[in-house]
């Protein structure tokens, strides 16, 4: 048995541009300066100005203001906290972490004394974006000490913020993957092989949705559907009612009655009353020469034998959610199978693509023509054909613009 086969896609990585990052340096930037001593505080003052940066400075003589400061009550925070480490009410590098809990955004340079240019080192590796030793440096240094940390700090928010997309992200794969179906088969007699791309951006899941369970009797049943609409609550609703459908076929209810089921779902579960669903289900009891079919709203299937590829219509019915419930709105149907061969189930995005300029589809006739031009590979190559040629027809009119589920069932003299 072959899996499912999903086109994982790659989430791309937000970028920083350099406009983004030279914008600092041109507007006014935001300065706290926490200093207890006056003559320190004065000397940074005055190089300050004598730096030439536009800034508007505030000032704090205790962390206790700071924190004050930086909670946002007087406005917005700083963007760079000039930072003493001795202060009254806090010491050491201590205070480091203490600023950057109230105010995570805010860049910070430590201001040092001569001696202590290893606590300034320290003071980085706690978090500080740079630090400077007092009476030591000149106006320029200083407003490029300010720019510069003002810049990594937004570099080092915008990489958190990207890994955490990241994080999400793959969370967010793992969760798809796992609502993706496992066929549920314990004999030999039926080879899966499917297909599965759903159309909108960076997702996994789609409205599109199959399954295959084997019951203890030995009947293969299978059922491939499409919910109208292409956004992630299509795709929930979409995993909704496979799951559904797999828990009423092993509870024994199948044909109609499961449609009736799934419709209750629906109805239940959608986000509007104009979300629909088309479904087939199938059915291929053991030893048997004809397969069960009903069709809600669904497009018909391609039966695989010796002799080519054929189209087969079977009753069709109302798609689920468009007439109201507590009436059959569905017939079983059936199929007669020859000896060996294989049954392709698949959504209208397969042959819905466009492949001419004036906006013609491929349809369901040029679906056959492209699967009877195939009909003398494996199950594998015949659906990777498929998927690949229809692509390509509608590849410069859009390609595949709706999402794609295609299921193929087969069997052997001994099904």
């Amino acid at each position: 048995m072959t899996g499912p086969g999903v086109l994982v896609p790659q989430v791309p990585l937000a970028r920083v541009s350099p406009a983004d990052l030279a914008a600092v340096g041109d507007s006014r930037v935001t300065v706290l300066l926490v200093e207890d001593d006056d003559g320190d505080a004065l000397l940074v003052e005055e190089t300050l100005r004598d730096s030439g940066l536009a800034v508007r400075l505030t000032r704090a003589r205790s962390l206790a203001e700071a924190r004050r400061e930086l909670s946002g009550e007087h406005g917005p925070p700083a963007e760079c906290v000039l930072l003493d480490l001795h202060l009254p009410d806090a010491q050491g590098l201590d205070v480091v972490g203490q600023v950057l809990a109230v105010s995570p955004r805010a860049a910070v340079v430590v201001l040092t004394g001569l001696a202590e240019e290893g606590v300034g080192l320290s003071a980085v590796a706690a978090g500080a974006q740079d630090y400077l030793i007092k009476g030591v440096f000149e106006p320029t240094v200083l407003a490029r000490s300010v720019r510069y940390a003002v810049q990594r700090r937004q570099i080092e928010q915008a990489a958190m913020a990207l890994e955490a997309s990241r994080m999400r992200a793959q969370e967010n794969s793992r969760l798809e993957r796992g609502l993706l179906p496992s066929p549920l088969l314990h004999g030999a007699g039926v080879q899966v092989v499917s297909r599965y791309e759903p159309s909108r951006s960076l997702g996994l899941l789609s409205g599109d949705f199959y399954d295959v369970v084997e019951a203890p009797d030995g009947t293969v049943h299978a059922v491939i559907g499409d919910v109208s609409g292409h956004g992630p609550d299509e795709a929930a609703l979409g995993v909704c009612l496979r799951v559904a459908w797999r828990s009423f076929t092993l509870a024994g209810v199948t044909g109609t009655g499961v449609c009736e089921l799934m419709q209750k779902v629906l109805v239940a579960e959608r986000t509007g009353s104009e979300i629909f669903a088309t479904v087939t289900t199938v059915e291929l009891p053991p030893g048997m020469t004809k397969a069960k079919v009903v069709r809600a709203g669904h497009p018909p299937l391609l039966l695989r034998d010796p002799a080519g590829v054929r189209l087969v219509e079977t009753a069709v019915g109302p798609a689920l959610g468009l007439l109201p419930d507590g009436r059959r709105h569905w017939r079983e149907d059936h199929v007669d199978l020859p000896a060996a061969g294989g049954l392709a189930l698949f959504t209208d995005g397969l042959f819905e693509g466009r492949v001419s300029a004036d906006g013609k589809r491929l349809g369901e006739d040029g679906l056959l023509a492209l699967a009877r031009r195939n009909a003398g590979r494996s199950a594998e190559e015949f659906v990777t054909a498929l998927i690949a040629e229809t692509r390509a027809l509608s590849a410069d009119h859009g390609g595949h613009s709706d999402d794609v589920a295609l299921l193929h069932l087969e069997w052997n003299e001994q099904k």
